[in-house]
């Protein structure tokens, strides 16, 4: 045997990264290998955080000392040894940037090729790419440059012009600004009396007293008896001089400002009663200028095959595959195969529902992550590993075979694929098995199993116990106590849908991904009075928040530290007079990079714990304040449960984040390292601790399954069993067959996705859909649910 040939395994030996205990394991190449366990139980620390950032750091040290110092320096896991790694490339679920520039087209390059299609073959023909780019402006001008003569420098000035695409009406956005005056002046009043309602306009403050000394008002006459002029001044004024206390400034208008201070800046990371106030100032309407299309008028008249780029953006995706067919290629058949299989690719995977116009921060985790697959499919490169990360996230159980076959397609071209995955459809096609366990946080960490499936199916592993674990069809179910009609349903792809969803039931809105249940539910239910939605959207905040900041239970605790050791509160915050002064109570210091990626360490004056030393030495129970941020909230509820250190608003907290299966997360877990399901179940038990919580009598989750692990599907079942029966209505975004055996109504969209979707397929109970699937007209959803219940 070649002695390269003995090189079919990675190596782990002896891994720490977090929660890690000492973990050892030796993993096949060229194989498909799947990750199990509970939710928490050290599967990612291991595959994403030893494995592939391993295989991460070494490519990077392979680069000359030069470049290596552009690059973000990246820390050594945790491990004794690795061996055998080969380059990983990550498909995780973080969403793709919100850049409100960005669309499906751009973000998985079908825009650059259809740019350059478009460039060759197109009449009237642009000449150029950029000339088809949303991205780019038309420009012209002159600009300098500098010629070595030998005996000296020669500065010359060239006219240059570039060609692009963009809208010059809404620069590319697709969509116009309208400004509501009533939000931002109150014309009753005078700017002494506080006529400007814009957050941060206090009267007396400077940016009033910009407007009232500005020599162009009475400060004490009320807008609404202001001229013309004046008018003008107040709201558009742009670039204006003047001199206030003698010194020179340029003055602004209302509208102006607001253009510049707000609606350049993204609107998630504002802070909430600015977010509020822009919500209700502006308004955005599709640009009457492109129609949204983003492209100016030369962009838009230059037709390929009857049609211009604009319209191919808007097309299903699906549909693009006829409309390239309609292409004569000429010189550029490369090029279209290369599109037709892009679009293929975006078919098998089941996005084809989607527009490449679509903004990529619409997008959910789990359509983000298909979307980087869709760029590996075509690759020529073999004996790579490719990290995965619950890839059945948001799939119906019809689409997760084709996600299956495009995981075994990786697997044969000669690549390592190693996928993290709770699913038994995906389980059940691993060549080799890694579980880890035995339970979540200090209680996990440790390999329990590693074999084949059928070696799984009979350990006597968690995982192995609830491989075959399937929910029975209720033998009665729960009587509605009356309905939230909905007619003439429109909204995206839905068709004039009319349907009633049940109170006082748990409801099951299902169908194949693209079926039109979130324009449903987010349209039709979301804004209905005392409906609370609770989604896995990205909590607002920063690195610093955590469970503890986010569900509000550290106040209690820290007014119980400072009770007991005499002492102020603020003492025990990270973020106020006890922070470390060096790292600011962050724990790290952080570098921004800014092309680059950031660079993050332990801090060295602290350690990492964020607190001044001298906080450290107050206790309370015998732990101090970081010591309690450490604790999981399994342990937490034993600490603040009993004893000095008995806090019950905070006992109340942790009741309802180990109740939604949160028991192993920490206090002091940053936010940005939750997963979509762990920050919805974060907000499910915020909204059941609250005492508002009384007054929505209408819960909606959007998935609640994502991330969870067979053994704890039963635990949520049991959550939602005691919120219906608590006397509120449940309804349930879900794909997840024993979700759906278990509901007393089932909604079902389809029969397909996008425009071959967005009808009403059944409604009824779980028995109904089931004694139905042998129909012509059952669908998916039906057959799928049978198969199940069939075991």
């Amino acid at each position: 045997m070649h002695p390269a040939d003995g090189h079919d395994l990675i190596r782990v030996r002896g891994a720490r990264e977090n929660t890690l205990k000492n973990v050892s394991v030796d993993i096949p190449k060229r194989r498909l290998t799947v990750f199990t366990g509970v939710s928490g139980s050290g599967k990612s620390s291991l595959v994403f955080h030893t494995i592939a950032a391993e295989s991460q750091r070494m490519i990077n040290e392979t680069y000359s000392a030069f470049v290596q110092g552009f690059m973000p320096a990246m820390v050594r896991p945790e491990v004794d040894m690795l061996e055998g790694l080969t380059t990983a490339i990550l498909v995780d679920q973080e969403r793709i940037g919100a850049n409100p520039r960005s669309t499906v087209g751009t973000v998985s390059d079908i825009n650059a090729k259809l740019r350059t299609l478009f460039a060759r073959l197109a009449e009237p023909n642009l000449g150029s790419m950029n000339a088809y780019s949303f991205n780019v402006a038309t420009v012209s001008g002159k600009g300098a440059v500098t010629i070595d003569r030998g005996e000296g420098t020669q500065v010359e000035r060239k006219s240059f012009s570039v060609n692009g695409g963009m809208c010059p009406h809404c620069e590319g956005m697709g969509t116009a600004t309208d400004i509501a005056i009533a939000e931002v002046v109150d014309e009753t009043r005078s700017l002494d009396d506080g006529a400007i309602t814009i957050p941060g306009y206090k009267p007396g403050g400077w940016s009033v007293r910009m407007f009232s000394e500005s020599g162009f008002f009475d400060p004490k006459k009320p807008v609404a008896d202001y001229d013309e002029r004046e008018r003008h001044h107040l709201l558009h004024a742009e670039g204006e001089k003047v001199r206030i206390n003698g010194t020179n400034f340029t003055f602004d208008g209302l509208i102006p400002r607001i253009r510049r201070s707000f609606l350049s800046k993204d609107r998630d990371a504002m802070q909430k009663h600015i977010r509020e106030f822009v919500d209700r100032a502006v308004v955005f309407t599709v640009c009457p200028e492109c129609a949204g299309t983003r492209l100016n008028a030369a962009a838009r008249s230059s037709k390929l095959a009857g049609k211009s780029i604009a319209e191919v953006c808007a097309m299903q995706i699906s549909d693009i595959t006829a409309w390239l067919a309609r292409v004569e290629a000429g010189p550029a058949f490369a090029l279209l195969d290369s599109l037709r299989a892009d679009v293929q690719a975006f078919d098998d995977i089941g996005l084809g529902y989607l527009s490449l116009e679509r903004s990529a921060g619409s997008l959910s985790g789990g359509e983000a992550q298909r979307i980087k697959l869709v760029r590996h499919l075509g690759s020529a490169l073999t004996d790579v590993t490719y990290v995965f990360d619950e890839p059945t996230i948001g799939l119906h159980p019809h689409d997760i075979q084709a996600m299956n076959e495009l995981l075994l397609a990786l697997r044969d071209k000669g690549n390592t694929v190693l996928v993290v995955e709770h699913k038994p459809e995906t389980i059940g096609i691993a060549d080799h098995i890694v579980d880890l366990g035995p339970g979540a946080g200090s209680a996990g960490g440790e390999v329990t199993f590693t074999g084949t499936v059928e070696g799984l199916r009979e350990s006597d592993t968690l995982t192995g116990r609830h491989l075959g674990y399937t929910v029975a069809l209720k033998d009665t179910v729960r009587k509605p106590t009356g309905a939230l009609e909905i007619r003439s349903a429109a909204l995206h792809n839905l068709r004039d849908v009319d349907v009633d969803v049940p109170l006082g039931v748990l409801t099951v809105v299902t169908g194949v991904a693209g079926s039109g249940k979130s324009s449903l539910v987010e349209g039709y239910v979301r804004t209905r009075e005392s409906v609370v939605m609770i989604d896995q959207a990205p909590i607002k905040g920063s690195r610093r928040s955590n469970p503890a900041t986010y569900t509000g239970m550290l106040e209690p605790v820290r007014r119980a530290f400072a009770k007991a050791n005499g002492v102020k509160p603020a003492l025990f915050s990270a973020n106020s007079e006890g922070a470390c002064p060096v790292c600011s109570g962050a724990g790290i210091i952080y570098s921004d990079m800014a092309l680059m990626g950031g660079v993050s360490a332990p801090c060295d004056e602290c350690e990492g714990k964020g607190f001044q030393a001298a906080v450290l030495e107050y206790r309370l129970g015998g732990l101090n304040i970081r010591q309690v941020l450490d604790l999981p909230v399994t342990a937490a509820l034993e600490h603040f449960g009993a004893g000095e250190s008995r806090i019950p608003a905070v006992v109340r907290i942790l009741d309802k984040l180990a109740e939604v299966g949160l028991g192993y997360v920490s206090l002091g877990q940053p936010l940005t390292t939750l997963s979509g399901g762990e920050r919805q179940r974060l907000k499910l038990a915020v909204h059941l601790s609250a005492k508002a919580a009384d007054a929505a009598q209408v819960i909606v989750l959007d998935e609640p399954t994502t991330g969870l692990h067979l053994a704890d599907v039963e635990k949520l079942l049991r959550l939602l069993d005691g919120l219906v029966d608590s006397g509120r209505t449940v309804i349930v975004i879900e794909h997840h067959q024993a979700v759906m055996a278990h509901a007393d109504h089932i909604i079902d969209l389809g029969p397909g996705a996008g425009h071959d979707g967005g009808s009403i397929v059944a409604t009824g109970s779980p028995a109904d859909l089931v004694a139905g699937a042998g129909d012509d007209a059952a669908g998916l959803t039906a057959q799928h649910l049978a198969a199940y219940i069939r075991g």
